[in-house]
């Protein structure tokens, strides 16, 4: 996913091409040509335009960097636990059962991370509408921006999503990578430029 917290751009090898989706009319790329993007400075002194928000985004943040912070705190008193028990004035019970707790908050902390990562917080569209920036959390909680052509990004009609559902996935032709956002718990905000990237809905 890149640097945590920093910037990613995502290249494409592919050749420009498109194709069209049959059942929003939309132009789409066959998945093996994708144009290639602008560089990183080119593209982050683009104007964009807000077009999709998760107002949850902000719990997500603090949950996961809780979860770093309760992690921390545990695999932290691990070495004291394990001096007093060689020193002879711990059990055993309590040694294992300390070592079972920071085992356990580490699995959590990654499972937890490996979704919220996933989840996307804002979605921003520029001004040729051609390049679709996606903001989401990284392992530390913090922000990273993704940028992604539009012409790669899948319309709803193409990953077979409803909007009815709770939980709609952000896919691209040219790889597998998922992403996740929610029409129930996020709003669009710019309906017509949403509809440019995920195709019309009513």
């Amino acid at each position: 996913m890149g640097v945590p917290g920093g910037p990613q751009l995502l290249h494409s090898t592919r050749q420009p091409g498109r194709t069209t989706s049959p059942q929003h009319g939309f132009q789409r790329p066959h998945p093996h040509q994708v144009p290639h993007l602008a560089n990183y400075s080119a593209l982050s002194t683009e104007t964009y335009s807000t077009i999709y928000h998760l107002p949850h985004i902000t719990l997500l943040r603090a949950v996961s960097r809780l979860k770093l912070l309760q992690t921390g705190i545990t695999v932290a008193i691990l070495p004291p636990v394990y001096y007093l028990y060689f020193t002879g004035e711990l059990s055993y019970f309590l040694v294992s059962y300390s070592t079972g707790v920071a085992a356990l908050a580490g699995v959590m902390l990654y499972t937890a991370s490996h979704f919220l990562r996933k989840v996307v917080g804002t979605m921003y569209l520029n001004s040729s509408q051609d390049t679709l920036k996606v903001a989401h959390l990284t392992f530390w909680g913090r922000r990273a921006n993704v940028f992604l052509p539009v012409s790669d990004v899948m319309t709803m009609g193409d990953t077979g999503d409803s909007l009815t559902e709770p939980v709609l996935r952000l896919k691209r032709y040219s790889n597998a990578q998922t992403m996740y956002f929610s029409l129930s718990y996020g709003r669009v905000v710019d309906k017509r430029a949403f509809q440019k990237v995920f195709g019309s809905f009513k």
